[in-house]
């Protein structure tokens, strides 16, 4: 599974770490790759570029609150980006969701959180059903 992974500044090192420690990830890094200050607009739309191009299965996204990350990636169409902020969280997203983006709020979890956060998202499974109601609810608006 490949993972497209894009942040700001108050990401980047964050970033960095989970890269680092989560070796069996095939991560896509689109940036930023500097913790120098830049707008987080770009980098989200990178990591819905890669999904939507076939290059990535889904996407993690790092900012300082998390909150503008999730409004630009969910304004694509079926992208559905899920604002974490625990391990719970981030599997239900998955489960009831369908999440394909996890948002991390980097200013606010640890880095074992993150890692544990990215676990459980990327092994949850979704689980449709009535679930699947509110997903064609979205995609209708």
């Amino acid at each position: 599974m490949i993972v497209a992974i894009g942040t700001d500044h108050r990401g980047f090192l964050l970033k960095q770490a989970l890269i680092k420690q989560n070796k069996m990830i095939d991560w896509l890094d689109v940036g930023t790759h500097n913790n120098d200050r830049c707008n987080f607009a770009g980098f989200a739309k990178e990591v819905v570029k890669e999904i939507l191009a076939g290059k990535a299965d889904c996407g993690v996204l790092l900012c300082g609150t998390g909150v503008g990350m999730s409004i630009v990636a969910n304004r694509y169409k079926k992208m559905y980006a899920a604002l974490a902020f625990n391990v719970e969280t981030a599997r239900l997203a998955k489960e009831h969701n369908n999440a394909n983006i996890l948002i991390i709020p980097a200013d606010y979890v640890s880095l074992e959180t993150a890692r544990d956060m990215i676990k459980a998202w990327l092994e949850a499974t979704y689980l449709a059903g009535h679930y699947a109601e509110r997903i064609a609810e979205i995609d209708a608006l």
